[in-house]
C-alpha cells in the first residue's frame, strides 16, 4: 500500500482512524495509535525485525517462599465492554523508553509499579515471551508485547492500585493458583460470569506451563 492511498479521518492523542483505499473505490477503516508515516500498513517485511509494539502486557507471577506460585491479575474497568474485566498489568510504551534496547522490560517494570504497587527488584525475573502480537488485526494495527515477570519474596508483597492515572479504574486483585487458572480457562468467564480479554487468557495459558 502507498501513503497516498491512506486518509486520516479522525485524530486524537490515543487513537486515530484511517481510511485505507486498497483498490479503486474500495475502502477499509483502521483504528491505530500511529501517525501515518509510522503505520504498519506501510511497513515492509524487513521493518518487522525492529518494529516495536504499542504496549506491553505483563504475565506477573508472585512466588512467595514456601507457597504455591500465583498469577496476579486485576479487575480493570474497560469502557468498550462496560465492565470490570479480569486483566493483566499493561500499558503503552513511552516515547522515552523507545530509545532503549530494553524498552519492553522498562515499560513492564513501570506498569508493574503503577498498577500493583510492586517494585521490581534485582533478584526478580523478567523476560520477553513474545515481542509483538497483533490484538485484533481485522480492525486495528495495535500490538502488544508479552513480558513474563516472576516476583520472588519471603512474604506476600503489599498490593496497591493507587498508581492508576487518567481514565484507569481498578477494583481489586485476583491471585490465581494453577487450579484457579485452569477453571477460568475451561469456563471462559471470570468468577462473576464476565468474559475476559485475550491477554488474560494468554497469561493463564502461559502460567499453566511454567
Amino acid at each position: 500500500m502507498k501513503k497516498e492511498q491512506i486518509e486520516k479521518v479522525y485524530d486524537s492523542k490515543f487513537i486515530k482512524m484511517y481510511d485505507l483505499q486498497y483498490e479503486e473505490g474500495r475502502h477499509y477503516m483502521v483504528a491505530s495509535r500511529h501517525d501515518v508515516d509510522d503505520l504498519p500498513a506501510l511497513a515492509k517485511k524487513e521493518d518487522y525485525a525492529t518494529m516495536l509494539p504499542d504496549a506491553v502486557s505483563c504475565i506477573v507471577v508472585i512466588d512467595v517462599e514456601g507457597e504455591e506460585p500465583k498469577l496476579l491479575l486485576s479487575k480493570e474497568f474497560r469502557y468498550p465492554a462496560g465492565q470490570y474485566l479480569l486483566s493483566v498489568p499493561a500499558g503503552l510504551i513511552d516515547e522515552e523508553d523507545k530509545k532503549y534496547m530494553d524498552a519492553l522490560e522498562r515499560t513492564a517494570i513501570r506498569e508493574l509499579k503503577e498498577e500493583t504497587g510492586i517494585t521490581f527488584e534485582p533478584w526478580d525475573e523478567i523476560r520477553v515471551v513474545n515481542p509483538f502480537v497483533f490484538s485484533t488485526p481485522g480492525m486495528t494495527d495495535e500490538a502488544n508485547a508479552l513480558v513474563y515477570m516472576r516476583i520472588k519474596r519471603d512474604t506476600m508483597p503489599s498490593l496497591s492500585q493507587d498508581g492508576a492515572v487518567g481514565s484507569e479504574k481498578f477494583n481489586g486483585f485476583e491471585l490465581l493458583t494453577k487450579e484457579d487458572a485452569e477453571n477460568l480457562l475451561c469456563s471462559g468467564r471470570d468468577q462473576e460470569g464476565i468474559y475476559y480479554p485475550i491477554w488474560s487468557w494468554a497469561a493463564m495459558m502461559f502460567f499453566m506451563g511454567v
